[in-house]
């Protein structure tokens, strides 16, 4: 397994992460998957509160019982759920520093390694956000934060305002939106990139294709073809799209969800598969025109 440096952050993170959203509920099952991608490598957890009502941060605590020294856990808050089970946006310094609480109660821990906030608009209170942030590094209990968001011009303001290490964004053959302006913004302040859907729902590797945001059903399918094409017994399809989304230095990882055994043992194996070529990563980025972002620019 390769690991990156996060961002300006000491934390040595796997290429391939675990994207804890697709456990399912059994305990036992989820608890043997991520002991088997911790002895394959794979070292970065990613969950969220937001996620089965917190049950996911759980199932991933109890599965880090007695190996949580061998895990750099990362989770998400900002959205809070409501007892008709809904969620509204919430990120009031206030509730978000419950969340972190209740985080941590259901993560079994007394510390995260990367706290994310879960989304983010420009109306938020971002310096009471950036100064809660700044004062639970201080506190121990949390080692760095990030965001997870997909709107330049969000992104934009933690970069200049904050001290964020990573930044998660949607990144694929069929979604290079952040290639425009993102990618080049993060690398220059050495943010890193934690990208999250690169096999667009399993599109890229072999499930129907379907129309995805302003590609045609028929455009992804030419997209998945070509990813075909690039991969053989020495890389599956799945596997020769993480390496074009692993291509661009700013990212240090590929968040993978992983649902079952099968699944995890192709994700973490590629590292051990060929890199694309320079030539490879250019005819992939040809096959559509690319695509970028429409609004909160």
């Amino acid at each position: 397994m390769k690991y990156n440096i996060l961002g300006k952050s000491t934390l040595k993170v796997s290429e391939i992460s675990f994207g804890c959203m697709s456990l399912g509920t059994d305990s036992t099952a989820n608890a043997q998957l991520i002991h088997r991608a911790l002895e394959l490598g794979i070292n970065f957890f990613d969950t969220a509160d937001l996620y089965q009502q917190g049950e996911n941060e759980k199932q991933l605590g109890n599965a880090l019982k007695g190996k949580r020294a061998e895990a750099l856990i990362a989770t998400k808050a900002g959205n809070q759920w409501n007892s008709d089970g809904s969620w509204n946006w919430n990120p009031r310094p206030e509730y978000l520093r419950k969340a972190l609480e209740d985080s941590l109660r259901r993560l079994q821990t007394d510390y995260i390694d990367l706290y994310q906030l879960h989304g983010g608009t420009l109306e938020d209170p971002i310096d009471d956000i950036i100064a809660l942030f700044e004062e639970l590094k201080q506190q121990g209990k949390i080692r760095y934060y990030g965001i997870s968001s997909i709107r330049p011009n969000v992104i934009r303001e933690y970069v200049a305002r904050s001290g964020i290490v990573s930044v998660m964004m949607q990144y694929s053959l069929v979604d290079r939106r952040p290639e425009e302006s993102c990618f080049p913004l993060l690398q220059e302040h050495n943010i890193s990139v934690l990208a999250r859907g690169g096999i667009a729902k399993g599109m890229l590797a072999g499930k129907e294709p379907a129309a995805f945001l302003s590609y045609a059903a028929e455009e992804v399918a030419r997209a998945a073809a070509a990813v075909k094409a690039l991969s053989g017994k020495d890389r599956s399809a799945s596997q020769t799209a993480l390496r074009f989304v692993l291509a661009p230095p700013v990212v240090a990882s590929a968040v993978t969800g992983i649902r079952t055994p099968a699944q995890l043992e192709e994700a973490a194996a590629v590292s051990d598969t060929p890199l694309l070529t320079a030539g490879e990563i250019s005819s992939l980025g040809n096959v559509l025109k690319a695509n970028k972002y429409d609004q909160h620019r």
